[in-house]
């Protein structure tokens, strides 16, 4: 099958043949036909997850079952599918109490072994971790729920209980962020979009955000402030950088919630959060890490009903050789939605 693989940490990925994967007992391989590019997917690339090279990324991804592994019950061959980009072991205790996402012994497409930019790729404890997808959502839609928009979803339903009413700060304006802002919105919440890319607020603002904020040297919190008398109720850093993280927490009002979903590279061997704002205003800060397969059904309700359409997120879809040459400088890109990959398309 073609897949992109790199061979080191930070060397230009490539496009080549390697052997299709076999399906691990209680497991599937599943024939891939959509999968995002993801900001998660350059970090591992840039060597801040550890993986085993040569290795193949991508965690978000939608498919047909292709064969099904020893000891699968509830999957058979051509079934539509999607899955978290966590995958629970199915045996532990967070995993039978419906917490898979923080499963101390999980697997990761795309991190713990070759991933989603493939043809082909093989996935762990299929009972537990697969999701169907309903006929009426497509590939591209379904893979766009693995991580950011089930993240995003998460973390204002299930993390910051986000009430109607509530304003919410979503500082960045991609693929998780644009999913924050769907999801606000339906949720009945106030939202004020933060970005450096106009052309990413704009789609914000098409997606219902009530204010947008450029992002170009401004005091952002003190904006925010300004925009909903006092500070909003909930804050998400869907980018992932110091200066993110404390503007959405300088944004807060008191005994606000802020939802850490980017991740934090090391500033001087650990990320700096400004704490004297949280105890002082007795802010909760949370992290969000996923959702596991268990709470998929309200989503995709919401789905199915037409309250949200992650369709509207899906910038672009591109091949795997454009995948590889886009990859390295995903930190520094703009991107005003999400891009999907098609393995098939040539």
């Amino acid at each position: 099958m073609r897949a992109v693989v790199y061979d080191a940490i930070g060397v230009m990925p490539e496009v080549r043949d390697i052997p299709v994967p076999s399906a691990p007992d209680g497991g599937v391989v599943v024939r891939v036909h959509a999968t995002g590019l993801c900001r998660s997917d350059w970090h591992a690339w840039a060597g801040h997850d550890e993986v085993a090279l040569p290795h193949v990324p991508g965690h978000e991804l939608a498919g047909v079952v292709a064969e099904v592994g020893a000891g699968v019950e509830k999957w058979a061959v051509g079934d539509r599918v999607t899955v978290p980009f966590v995958c629970g072991c199915g045996r532990c205790e967070w995993c039978l109490n419906g917490e898979a996402q923080v499963c101390p012994d999980q697997q990761q497409p795309g991190f713990t072994h070759r991933g989603s930019f493939a043809e082909y790729v093989a996935l762990h404890a299929a009972d537990m971790n697969l999701v169907a997808i309903p006929e009426s959502v497509s590939f591209e839609a379904a893979a766009s729920l693995g991580c950011r928009f089930a993240t995003a979803y998460r973390g204002l339903v299930g993390r910051a209980r986000l009430a109607r009413g509530e304003w919410v700060a979503v500082v960045g304006a991609g693929g998780v962020g644009l999913s924050a802002v769907m999801i606000a919105k339906a949720l009945g919440a106030r939202v004020v979009a933060v970005d450096r890319n106009p052309a990413a607020l704009d789609v914000a603002r098409s997606l219902g955000a009530d204010r947008v904020l450029v992002a170009d040297g401004r005091d952002v919190p003190a904006a925010v402030h300004e925009l909903t008398g006092g500070g909003v109720h909930v804050s998400v850093d869907a980018v992932g950088s110091e200066q993110t993280c404390a503007d959405g927490i300088h944004s807060l009002r008191r005994r606000g919630r802020h939802v850490q979903i980017g991740l934090l590279p090391p500033v001087e061997g650990h990320p700096r959060v400004p704490m004297a704002r949280v105890i002082a205003w007795e802010l909760d800060v949370l992290g969000s890490h996923g959702m596991a397969a268990a709470d998929y059904p309200g989503m995709l309700a919401l789905i199915e009903s037409g309250a949200l359409d992650p369709e509207r997120l899906i910038e672009r879809v591109i091949d795997l050789d454009e995948a590889a040459r886009m990859l390295p400088g995903f930190d520094h890109a703009t991107p005003a939605g999400m891009t999907m990959i098609d393995p098939h398309r040539v």
